[in-house]
């Protein structure tokens, strides 16, 4: 099931993605980088199925290594420390981090056109991100 989520995929379009980094406390220098920024997103899976997702660019390369339905620490990005956990859901690749007493979640689908979208969501604020599979 992962497996369609497996590659390098290259950022096509940002939506709103200022207002979520706003919504999580991410401040101005930072979101100004982040708005610049467009990463490649890689995702692999190793042969005990611990899967490994990768978000490259040249301003910073963030990795996570994780097994579904298993919370682990997670240090983001923008250096927030997160409770996070993956799972597979109606096959989408979910991923909800709470920190602070605050919550979000990053939905990663792969669309019948090829396109992994990954909708960002903290609150009542949604980013959706585009990416294309490099071939």
């Amino acid at each position: 099931m992962v497996d369609k989520f497996v590659g390098t995929w290259k950022m096509i379009s940002s939506e709103d993605f200022d207002d979520y980094m706003k919504a999580l406390g991410v401040g101005f220098a930072t979101r100004q980088v982040g708005n610049r920024t467009k990463p490649s997103l890689i995702i692999n899976m190793d042969d005990q199925g611990m899967i490994c997702l990768k978000s490259q660019s040249t301003f910073k390369t963030v990795e996570v290594k994780f097994n579904l339905n298993e919370p682990f620490e997670e240090t983001t990005a923008d250096d927030r420390k997160t409770m996070t956990v993956f799972s597979l859901e109606n096959g989408k690749l979910v991923q909800k981090q709470k920190w602070d007493g605050k919550e979000s979640t990053i939905e990663r689908e792969v669309t019948g056109d090829g396109k992994l979208i990954a909708k960002c969501v903290m609150g009542d604020v949604i980013a959706v991100r585009t990416y294309m599979k490099e071939v």
